[in-house]
């Protein structure tokens, strides 16, 4: 145990020992509920460059994957080498092994994982709503409305029309991107084409 935590905080394994405990941290964090997959995400899309986002792999897994790799490839650098230009190399083919590794699970992740599906405003439209709001004007108004894959969604809604209260049901015939608000009508639930079969 001893030789493995030498070889953990000598160079060049040490510059990600401290990174990889950070990483650990993340995921334990994730696992309890604390912290969410794609909290370091950028952008809307929440995926790390073209290759990671056709695959679905967040951010979050990319530097996991990479850190992990470059990590190891690091301590075999520190513990079978003792000389520094030695080591000094095997701290470059560590970050070359993260960039290969990285690629790598992003092509085979593309192969495995079916593509992402986002969700669009415009697949709200012609779906039934839930009002669930005391009341819906043109002014006001929130609706929950259920998404192919069974997700629900809370949604800004308005109505020229009277009668729509909390509980009422609802169809979303429009989007108003200016206002970004759907537009609803009163509509009998139990001809939603779009009900789940009990």
């Amino acid at each position: 145990m001893g030789d493995f935590l030498h070889a953990a905080l000598a160079f060049p394994a040490a510059l990600f020992s401290f990174a990889l405990v950070i990483v650990a941290g993340y995921w334990l964090l994730v696992l309890i509920g604390g912290a969410g997959v794609h909290i370091l995400d950028g952008g809307e899309d929440g995926h790390a460059g073209p290759g990671a986002q056709e695959a679905g792999l967040p951010v979050t897994v990319t530097l996991s994957l990479g850190l992990l790799i470059a990590w190891l490839v690091s301590l075999a650098g520190a513990a079978l080498t003792a000389d520094l230009p030695l080591r000094a190399a095997s701290l470059a083919v560590a970050v070359a092994a993260a960039l290969a590794g990285t690629r790598l699970a992003a092509r085979i992740a593309r192969r495995v994982l079916p593509p992402e599906q986002v969700a669009s405003r415009d697949d709200f439209i012609g779906r039934i709503c839930v009002i669930r709001t005391g009341r819906v004007d043109s002014g006001f108004g929130q609706a929950e409305v259920r998404a192919d894959d069974g997700a629900t969604a809370i949604v800004q809604v308005r109505t020229e029309e009277t009668g729509l209260a909390a509980g009422s049901s609802a169809l979303i015939f429009d989007y108003d991107a200016d206002g970004e608000f759907f537009r609803v009508a009163p509509f009998d639930g139990a001809l939603d084409p779009h009900k789940p079969v009990a």
